[in-house]
């Protein structure tokens, strides 16, 4: 462990290992943000802790398996004259679940009835909780796999996990607040998870696209959208978007 410690080499393989595994989350935070804004506001924090709790014990659980992870990448059968393994039918079946649901909120939001669902929120709850953990699988396979070809030290992996989790719950509240309280830039970040569907899905298919292009994408177009809230604060009445919870539910 000394060893490790004084290894300017570790360090290095270290923080690059962590900004990775917080790029790789953006997309998990997003995610979990879009479903705990579901929930009244008091308990959308404690929502969040425990999503990425869970995304951050899956991690490391997955990496102290790193023999079956690494199996899962051997085929199992061929589709469609693509050989796909158990990661790709995991990434296929993610990708699937993100344009259900995203299709599904995108509809609900501007078109459903206000309120609608306030008065389940305990059920919901654990129904949030139950979707945060089908898709942690799915974004944690994904980010090991790729941790897997950096780094050859569990013990750096295992670091960068937690430092990027902790990180991430930093900044999560942040940017759960800045979705919920602005309907533009939830309808952006819902597109931008249908996008990380298909993305998933096209990987399955081992067909790659980058997902910088797709960061980059939302980036601009979220700081074009800032500045439009900007110029348009006080001239104009913003958008009211259909929540299935009102504000003040209990």
């Amino acid at each position: 462990m000394i060893e490790l410690l004084s290894d300017p080499q570790m360090w290095i393989a270290f923080l690059t290992l962590t900004t990775l595994e917080l790029v790789l989350g953006i997309d998990n935070v997003i995610f979990i943000s879009i479903l705990v804004d579901k929930l009244p506001r008091e308990r959308r924090d404690l929502a969040r802790r425990v999503g990425l709790f869970l995304a951050m014990f899956m991690r490391i659980g997955l990496l102290l398996l790193l023999s079956w992870v690494v199996g899962m990448t051997e085929p199992l059968f061929s589709l469609l004259r693509t050989e796909i393994s158990g990661r790709d039918l995991i990434l296929i079946g993610g990708g699937l679940f993100l344009l259900w649901k995203s299709t599904k909120e995108i509809h609900q939001l501007l078109e459903g009835e206000k309120g609608e669902a306030s008065k389940a929120v305990r059920a919901t709850f654990s129904a949030v909780i139950l979707q945060i953990t089908i898709i942690d699988i799915v974004f944690s396979l994904d980010s090991i796999i790729t941790a897997v070809g950096m780094v050859d030290q569990v013990e750096v992996m295992i670091a960068a996990v937690i430092a990027s989790v902790l990180l991430m719950m930093a900044f999560a509240g942040g940017i759960g607040r800045v979705v919920s309280d602005h309907p533009t830039i939830k309808m952006l970040a819902l597109a931008f998870l249908v996008v990380i569907g298909v993305v998933l899905i096209a990987d399955g298919f081992d067909h790659h696209v980058p997902k910088g292009y797709v960061y980059f994408a939302m980036a601009f177009s979220i700081a074009v959208e800032s500045l439009n809230l900007r110029m348009r604060k006080r001239a104009v009445r913003p958008a009211e978007l259909h929540e299935r919870y009102t504000r003040d539910a209990k």
